[in-house]
């Protein structure tokens, strides 16, 4: 029998004398997206590598160490980062690769304990409590799946060792690159008090803008800083949230895998969309985007969402949820048109498109019986079989032929 995900969570993060008292890794894949750019095309190693669009919209999504040596970093503009580092190398991102890489990544995480959190496709939580009798202190788990890594995946990662999440993902942060850091139960106040207040969660700039003001600037400055002062000014709820981060106190547990609440796909264009007819191909580009996402991870989804941000930046949103669910391209894009010709009329531009599902149901019997069957379900099954033979858009729907760009 099969216990739930919840009894399972309590039995291994139950106290125990054999419990060590830094259970908790974080383990984070360095510059994911550019390493895996990097092994898709080996020509790339040791060059600025960036992950982004390079027009006049877009912005770094990652960074290869190289380029982030020249004065890189996610977020920021291509524009800017073009005249930073002017050999830069643009990669378009390949979202389906790194996913594939990312199952790999879990694979060896759940190899060690049942008990990981995936936070993003590069980083995780895990609570190795009640693995030390197979595999040892959590110090050497870490250097365990940072070689296995390695050695399957060809990729690097750092891993934070602490008594909890919080200084956990501190530690693996201060670990990089290539790297882990152990931070021992009774120096957690050692640790981060020297640390700039930036460093807690929940603090961006205008707050630590605000406390520098009151004279505040490291974690230990705060943590000494009367509660009653930083409830006035920062409010209760967020004073008392930072008192118990600036003192190293972190209660939540590492929660197993939970399925995905929506899967959703969403391009960025370099000039602004107006044409109906382009408009249109574009939204049925992104329906198949999110109906190969859903068949390959195992989903149906029951509303159809369709995102559309004007010039302006004000952003229009419309939903229709389905009598059954689906992960055929064509319903998608049925819906989504639909809710695009219902607008009000006027020759609207648009800066960004998105097609967005929810209400995930897995996939089973039902589906096949509903939807599989029909001439569209088998015809895209058609093309993920030639997709995963021949590569990545080797066939897709013939309206697609007249879109600028490849579908991707």
């Amino acid at each position: 029998m099969i216990e739930p995900a919840s009894t399972l969570t309590k039995a291994m993060t139950s106290s125990s004398s054999s419990r060590p008292p830094e259970p908790i890794l974080h383990v984070d894949l360095d510059a994911f997206y550019a390493s895996v750019e990097v092994l898709k095309d080996p020509s790339l190693a040791g060059k600025p590598v960036v992950v982004g669009s390079p027009s006049p919209r877009g912005v770094v999504m990652s960074a290869s160490y190289e380029a982030r040596a020249r004065g890189l970093h996610s977020a920021m503009p291509s524009v800017r980062a073009r005249r930073v580092c002017p050999d830069a190398v643009f990669v378009p991102p390949d979202f389906e690769a790194y996913r594939a890489y990312s199952n790999g990544f879990r694979d060896v995480l759940m190899s060690i304990t049942p008990l990981v959190e995936p936070i993003s496709l590069d980083e995780a939580f895990l609570d190795v409590g009640g693995a030390t009798l197979l595999f040892g202190a959590p110090i050497e788990m870490a250097d365990r799946i940072r070689a296995i890594i390695r050695s399957e995946l060809s990729l690097v990662a750092s891993v934070g060792v602490a008594p909890n999440k919080f200084l956990a993902k501190l530690a693996s942060t201060r670990a990089k690159p290539d790297g882990v850091l152990h931070v021992r139960a009774g120096a957690e106040v050692e640790f981060i008090h020297p640390l700039v207040v930036g460093a807690l969660w929940g603090i961006g700039e205008k707050t630590a803008e605000t406390l520098a003001r009151l004279g505040i600037r490291t974690v230990g400055e705060l943590a000494g800083t009367p509660q009653a002062i930083l409830e006035r000014t920062l409010g209760d709820a967020s004073a008392h949230a930072l008192v118990e981060l600036a003192w190293g106190r972190d209660d939540r547990t590492v929660v197993p895998f939970e399925a995905p609440k929506s899967v959703s796909h969403e391009e960025t264009y370099p000039r602004d969309l107006d044409d109906p007819d382009e408009i249109l191909r574009e939204i049925l580009s992104l329906s198949h985007r999110v109906a190969t996402r859903l068949r390959g991870d195992g989903y149906r989804a029951r509303t159809i969402t369709l995102k559309l941000r004007l010039p302006s930046f004000s952003t229009l949103t419309r939903s229709r949820t389905l009598p059954r669910p689906t992960d055929v391209g064509a319903d998608v894009f049925q819906v989504a048109r639909e809710l695009y010709l219902r607008l009000p009329p006027g020759r609207l531009r648009f800066r960004l498109i998105g097609v967005g599902t929810s209400g995930l149901q897995p996939a089973g019997a039902e589906q096949i019986a509903l939807v599989r069957e029909g001439r569209w379900g088998l015809a895209e099954h058609a093309i993920d079989r030639i997709d995963r033979r021949f590569g990545r858009g080797s066939a897709f729907p013939a309206a697609l032929l007249g879109r600028r760009r490849r579908p991707s």
